[in-house]
């Protein structure tokens, strides 16, 4: 989640940023946030009618294209997953196994 945030100053419209997924370095999602089905501000004015506290997140999805469409897309331990949103940054994470019960 870090290491900075980027405040709505760096961002003028946070309904048109390109979005893309790539799995072990393949391309796998590429859109929008305009194709996004609920707008930022229509989530964040929802999800305030909640107990929002500070440091809570609110994670939005991911655009279409994902291993629904593609079973053999599936995540296996191992895989690196990195989440880009222009402007804001890259996210990365490895998919870990599942620990085994003793």
């Amino acid at each position: 989640m870090g290491p900075w945030l980027v405040t709505k100053v760096d961002i003028h419209d946070p309904m048109n940023l390109r979005i893309r997924t790539r799995v072990n370095g393949e391309l796998r999602q590429d859109g929008n946030t305009s194709e996004m089905i609920h707008s930022i501000p229509k989530l964040v004015s929802y999800l305030s009618q909640m107990t929002l506290m500070p440091g809570d997140v609110i994670s939005t999805g991911s655009p279409g294209g994902g291993a629904l469409a593609r079973p053999e897309w599936f995540l296996n331990a191992g895989d690196v997953i990195e989440s880009e949103i222009e402007k804001i940054g890259t996210l990365v994470n490895a998919v870990v196994d599942e620990p085994k019960p003793a």
